[in-house]
């Protein structure tokens, strides 16, 4: 989904192309922490650079409710720039986007989206401290310096009830204009990475947000895999050979079978001899929403240092079969999962949009 599914956050690239990189360090817009949905998700429209993911359990004794509530009054004075914590910063873009785990969404309705476990798959190895968790804390910003501030401000808001299971940094680099008012960056194996999403606010109604019912409407599913990428060996392939694992031209991002950057792969295309242009295991044809006959999932990675080079792949989606099946028809011949190992995995339910009448998680926890 990587240039267009695996290879994955904190915010939309689609939309207006948002202000060179000088402009947005000179006049970062705040971004209001309430509304129908939480930051993080589809704001603000150019993705910010920084991230950490916290994920965590809470004490078998603890309430969600008022845990969460209070995570919520600390997002707001973050985004407002009135917490004390902020040490003088301001918060400029700051997001904070809260997701509980399946365990706590089953206390609430083990029917409710969110309720189900990731399968496992081809490709891991993941502790077990590394696999699931009760919650989910992203934090993002343009401003590498707010990313841990905020950090701290939020657990010791939460304090010990909450046990933290691991945790992941990563970072974006410049923009890449695919189309109309629609950007993407690259990826570590240096392929644009997010072209093919819910980019329109009918897609996304349709694709990424839950309609219902009213305890998660205007929430959505989030899922987090931390893989490293295996950069020596992909690096030691021809170009010819890495567009042909991907199904894209690695400067343009244009498909094999022709077009420009935004148009779809035509999977039938072929050569006079008959071969696919798209070979038959490249990722854009294993990945494809149409042929798995899935939505879209608005998908966003961050390059990853520690503790190894790779990414963190983070996708949303209102149904989790978007990427489970996705992913399922990956696993049986897909050219770039060679390249990858899934150290850490997890889903959550990101939850609705908040505000001082309705609390952080009140909807579903009240």
């Amino acid at each position: 989904m990587a240039a267009t599914g695996l290879i994955a956050g904190c915010s939309s690239d689609s939309g207006r192309p948002g202000p060179p990189a000088s402009s947005r360090a000179a006049t970062p817009t705040t971004v209001p922490a309430t509304g129908r949905h939480q930051a993080g998700v589809t704001l603000p429209r150019s993705a910010q650079r920084n991230l950490l993911a916290v994920v965590a359990d809470l004490g078998t004794a603890v309430a969600p409710g008022p845990l969460l509530a209070e995570l919520g009054e600390t997002i707001g004075t973050l985004a407002a720039g009135s917490d004390p914590r902020l040490l003088g910063l301001s918060p400029g873009d700051l997001t904070v986007t809260v997701g509980v785990g399946p365990r706590l969404v089953r206390s609430a309705g083990a029917s409710l989206p969110g309720a189900a476990d990731l399968p496992r798959f081809s490709r891991e190895r993941i502790a077990s401290r590394a696999r699931g968790g009760d919650l989910l804390i992203q934090i993002c910003a343009d401003d590498a310096l707010l990313v841990p501030v905020a950090a701290a401000a939020l657990l010791d808001r939460a304090g010990d009830r909450i046990r933290e299971r691991w945790r992941q940094t990563g970072r974006r680099g410049e923009n890449v204009s695919v189309a109309e008012g629609v950007t993407a960056p690259r990826n570590l194996l240096g392929f644009i990475d997010g072209i093919v999403g819910p980019h329109t606010n009918a897609e996304q109604e349709r694709d990424l947000w839950l309609a219902g019912p009213p305890a998660v409407a205007g929430g959505t599913l989030a899922v987090l895999r931390r893989m490293e990428l295996d950069l020596t060996r992909f690096a030691a392939l021809s170009v010819a050979e890495q567009e042909a694992v991907f199904g894209r031209r690695r400067a343009s991002g244009v498909p094999l079978s022709g077009g420009t950057v935004a148009s779809g792969p035509e999977l039938g295309a072929k050569t006079p001899d008959g071969r696919y242009l798209v070979p038959v295991d490249a990722h854009v044809r294993r990945a494809n929403p149409t042929v798995v006959g899935v939505g879209h999932m608005l998908r966003r990675s961050y390059s990853t240092d520690e503790p190894a080079p790779g990414l963190l792949f983070i996708s949303f989606q209102n149904d989790l079969r978007t990427f489970t099946a996705t992913l399922s028809r990956m696993d049986t011949s897909d050219a770039l999962l060679p390249f990858t190992t899934t150290t850490a995995s997890a889903t959550f339910l990101i939850l609705p949009g908040f505000d001082r009448q309705h609390p952080l998680g009140s909807h579903l926890f009240g």
